[in-house]
């Protein structure tokens, strides 16, 4: 069974980005320990487009869903209860999926 990949694509105004990039950074550590978690990388625009890239591969659909409907949810649901509610840095959002068919990594030398 190939991994699959989720690229949530985000939209974030200049002013905003400083923000988002903290926000990733202080929730370092919160899909790592997933099941079938395997790859993460925070994708940051250099020229012409302001929309980060958000990267992810999994073991399966299975464990991306079961993280998405677990931990994910937990996470942005903010503080718990009293906490003050964050705005959303991004003004969207589009989740692409796809499914690893060929993969390398550089030889070992």
């Amino acid at each position: 069974m190939s991994s699959v990949v989720k690229i949530n694509v985000l939209t974030v105004p200049a002013e905003q980005r400083e923000v988002l990039e903290k926000r990733f950074a202080s929730r370092a550590g919160a899909v790592e320990n997933s099941d079938g978690f395997e790859w993460f990388e925070l994708l940051r625009p250099v020229e012409g487009t302001d929309q980060y890239l958000v990267y992810t591969r999994w073991r399966s659909e299975e464990d991306f869903q079961a993280w998405m409907e677990g931990p994910m949810k937990a996470a942005h649901q903010g503080g718990g209860e009293g906490a003050p509610k964050q705005a959303p840095a991004a003004t969207g959002s589009t989740l692409w999926s796809f499914e690893v068919v060929q993969q390398a990594a550089p030889k070992q030398g």
